[in-house]
């Protein structure tokens, strides 16, 4: 059996009971952090508080060396272990698509995702978001802009009255240690290069979802990328027709101008 268990937002315990028990049964757990990780907590952290050990592995070892994951799985109960929830990167499916080639019964524990708390925090109604895009960091695309796709992602949500929520860039080398090798795009940087586009469209920035003390800020694209909003993880939400039930929450939970937003 391989079940695949989303950790939630945070730290070790934004894990969901199910998901907790599951990994406590577990006769070998395997991780991955690349796609996101828990900024609360560290690998260490993970396996003291649930006593068990985590193999970690990096993109190649998911992706294209898949199989010390799939033979444990294969003789007896593991789980893949991802920050979120499991079944949001597409490399986690096509891992359970290899399993069930393998003849392996499979399981999804669901974790709390960034985009469930995006609208939650927000108040943005979930139903109204369009296609999300990751912003990458200029270098990691080889150019000094945002990508065309990016662009066009939003300008088509936008035309449809729709939300876009907006990834941020993760870099991580060494997921074992909490600050070695890691970047993360801030949300002020994000919004610096997206104001270059629309300098004084609305956004929300968003950050620590999942911690108990996350930070929701909504203003003009410019003004955003002159902010700091600490500790990662961030992310930015780019609102499109506004509802007005979401402008009150806009305005009360993330301190909207209200020039920017519709009148009642």
């Amino acid at each position: 059996m391989l079940t695949f268990v989303g950790l939630g937002l945070y730290d070790e315990r934004s894990i969901t009971v199910e998901g907790r028990d599951a990994l406590r049964r577990a006769d070998r757990a395997f991780a991955e952090f690349y796609t996101s990780r828990l900024v609360g907590t560290s690998v260490p952290d993970l396996e003291a508080h649930h006593g068990v050990d985590i193999a970690v592995r990096d993109r190649a070892g998911v992706e294209r060396d898949p199989t010390p994951i799939l033979d444990a799985a294969a003789e007896g109960d593991a789980v893949f272990l991802t920050a979120g929830d499991s079944m949001i990167s597409t490399t986690h499916v096509d891992l359970r698509l290899r399993a069930i080639d393998r003849g392996i019964d499979t399981r999804v524990i669901h974790g709390v995702s960034a985009a469930s708390a995006a609208s939650g925090l927000t108040g943005l109604q979930n139903y109204r978001f369009g296609k999300a895009v990751t912003l990458p960091f200029p270098r990691a695309h080889g150019g000094d802009a945002v990508p065309a796709s990016v662009v066009e992602s939003v300008a088509s949500n936008r035309d449809r009255g729709l939300h876009t929520l907006v990834y941020l860039d993760i870099k991580v080398d060494d997921c074992r240690g909490a600050d070695a090798g890691e970047t993360y795009m801030a949300a002020d940087r994000a919004a610096e290069l997206l104001a270059e586009e629309w300098p004084d469209r609305l956004a929300v920035a968003v950050a620590r979802a999942g911690s108990p003390d996350p930070v929701v800020v909504a203003d003009r694209l410019s003004a955003l990328a002159d902010r700091s909003f600490g500790d990662p993880l961030h992310l930015l939400v780019i609102p499109g027709e506004i509802h007005h039930v979401e402008a009150d929450a806009l305005r009360t939970l993330a301190g909207a101008p209200a020039d920017l937003l519709p009148d009642d």
